[in-house]
């Protein structure tokens, strides 16, 4: 029953590894970080540039959408907040990095 064993036995000695295993090895490693670095950190850093910009650039009258989906028109803006008015006599402070996206004028007045 033991089919292998005879064979096993009889295999010669492996040789050893290439003498550049190694450094293919560590080049391998740098492809790989430098794909990583080009599918992801890149582009995050693209989008968080992007949306800093468009948080300082946010004014009085902007219509916008907070990343919890509420649409508002901008009524005041202060260091770190945002003064939102989102229904007649409704007014909602929000940090101004909760800001998703602004709207194009008239964007609210079109939707309800």
């Amino acid at each position: 029953m033991s089919f292998f064993i005879p064979e096993a036995m009889a295999q010669t000695a492996t040789q050893g590894p290439p003498p550049n295993a190694g450094m293919i090895q560590f080049v391998m490693l740098i492809g790989i970080f430098v794909l990583f670095y080009f599918i992801a950190i890149r582009p995050q850093r693209k989008r968080q540039k992007e949306h800093e910009a468009m948080v300082s650039e946010l004014k009085k009258g902007d219509e916008v959408v907070m990343s919890s989906g509420l649409l508002g028109k901008v009524t005041g803006i202060d260091d770190p907040y945002a003064t939102v008015k989102v229904a007649d006599n409704v007014e909602l402070r929000f940090q101004k990095a909760a800001v998703h996206a602004v709207l194009p004028k008239g964007t609210i007045k079109s939707i309800g």
